[in-house]
């Protein structure tokens, strides 16, 4: 198996798992605390082909992957009506929360499954694309450890991106309902500029990677979750 099917193998699976559950959790957020919507449109289901977006779920981290880029991508956002909600200010903060930390639990999921199927001796190896292979002490690579760890890396990265407090990202939700109501006429004009800052952002990521914008802004806060999930990980190694 080459690095690049590896690759496809193994991180678009889990992308589009964590990118459902994801969307799946703000539609049921929602319906919980009074948005029928998503349910109405069928959009609760766990069937990816209702919320696969093909550019951004498949396209854009396949084309990532394997130039060696962050891995991130998005799905077709499940419909959330504010005036549906029956407290719309706490009920958008809650629904937007509902998605990163479904993408939170996800990695426990995988941290414990990560501990249990780690081979004696594990280490990582480096492939010619960047990306890293668990392997035992025979050498030989460990596809089910290498698969959960990643699952566990896509998941953290993606709910603590989700987190920033960039218009459409769920942090800018949570952020606005948090704000004194006389700032919430600001934040929301930023709103239509939201897109904007986030290909900015990746623009900056990509062609200036010098910069560190994503080492020095999110990378520390995954960093120290991804240390804590991985010491979860290896309490259950061996077992």
């Amino acid at each position: 198996m080459t690095d690049t099917i590896l690759i496809f193998a193994i991180l678009i699976p889990s992308l589009v798992v964590a990118i459902v559950f994801h969307e799946v959790a703000h539609g049921w957020a929602a319906l919980s605390l009074g948005d029928p919507t998503a349910k109405e449109r069928n959009r609760l289901s766990l069937n990816p082909l209702r919320h696969v977006d093909p550019v951004g779920t498949l396209l854009v981290p396949g084309f990532l992957a394997v130039v060696g880029g962050p891995i991130f991508g998005w799905a077709k956002p499940v419909p959330v009506l504010k005036n549906r909600l029956n407290n719309p200010r706490f009920g958008m903060m809650a629904v937007a929360a509902a998605g990163p930390l479904t993408n939170f639990l996800l990695a426990i999921v995988a941290a414990i499954a990560l501990g249990m199927t780690l081979p004696a001796g594990a280490g990582m190896s480096e492939g010619g694309t960047g990306m890293s292979t668990i392997i035992g002490l025979d050498g030989e690579v460990a596809p089910i450890a290498t698969g959960m760890f990643y699952f566990l890396l896509i998941n953290v990265f993606l709910g603590m991106f989700n987190l920033l407090p960039i218009p459409p990202f769920d942090g800018s939700h949570i952020i606005e309902g948090a704000l004194p109501r006389r700032w919430v006429g600001y934040y929301e004009k930023l709103r239509p500029f939201g897109m904007y800052l986030f290909l900015g952002l990746v623009a900056v990521t990509w062609f200036a990677p010098g910069l560190g914008v994503l080492e020095n802004t999110i990378g520390p806060p995954v960093n120290w979750a991804l240390d804590k999930y991985l010491a979860l990980a290896q309490s259950f190694a061996g077992s």
